[in-house]
């Protein structure tokens, strides 16, 4: 099953009041496993950046300046998403913009049928609870300490590993979680000793049965290996 885990940064909140696209960021998962594979692009929104996006992300005016306009990224992006489902953080906010742009350019838009939304899966897991990205990275052990500023590909990284622990766990990340020494697993398995060995169930009469059994498997059976019992070798002759 392949899915694209997405996110973007824009200039503002509402790409139909002027704010757009400035930074698009995808992670290829096959099986929920990321393939290494990632699309990313920073692009011109063709206006000024406001100080409040600015502050966000750290992405300004004149750094965009010589970056490509979204209508020269789209076929790129569109190729790259294919017709997986998209992984996003508030889907809604990142659908909107990405629609917003695609219809400027005279693409087909995103459905919203396509989208996995993890702020609505989080938010059904831990109701109640803080479910921004950071939060979800702190309350499941994901190191974040590189997320000074908002950034779509490392947002989108970060959200890959949010999302295998959303729909199952660790087990579903393999390479995203560090190797686990032996010793450490070996000391969380550790079991203390009973102080008591418990009684057995078995009655005399279930001994004797086993006993007539294995007499009638043969010579070479194994059992003979593990029971040292004359009756055994009696039986069996």
């Amino acid at each position: 099953m392949r899915e694209i885990v997405l996110d973007t940064e824009t200039t503002g909140l509402d790409p139909y009041q002027g704010h757009r696209i400035v930074e698009i960021g995808c992670v290829e998962l096959l099986n929920r496993i990321p393939t290494g594979q990632t699309y990313h692009v920073y692009v011109n929104p063709e206006r000024d950046m406001p100080a409040e996006a600015e502050a966000v992300h750290g992405l300004t005016q004149q750094f965009l300046s010589d970056k490509p306009l979204f209508t020269e990224v789209a076929e790129d992006l569109i190729a790259f998403l294919g017709e997986a489902k998209l992984v996003i953080h508030n889907a809604g906010f990142d659908l909107a913009f990405l629609n917003a742009e695609f219809e400027r350019c005279k693409k087909a838009i995103l459905q919203r049928e396509r989208a996995i939304d993890t702020l609505t899966l989080a938010r059904r897991r831990h109701p109640g609870g803080p479910n921004k990205l950071d939060d979800l990275c702190v309350r499941y052990g994901i190191d974040n300490s590189k997320r000074t500023k908002h950034g779509a590909l490392l947002d989108a990284e970060l959200l890959a590993e949010v999302y295998a622990e959303l729909a199952g766990g660790r087990q579903a990340r393999l390479g995203l979680v560090k190797e686990v020494s032996t010793t450490a697993v070996l000391a969380a398995a550790a079991v203390r000793a009973r102080p008591a060995p418990l009684r057995s169930r078995l009655s005399e009469a279930d001994r004797a049965a086993h006993l007539a059994f294995v007499a009638g498997l043969g010579a070479a059976t194994l059992w003979r290996s593990y029971l040292e019992v004359p009756e055994v070798e009696a039986r069996a002759k």
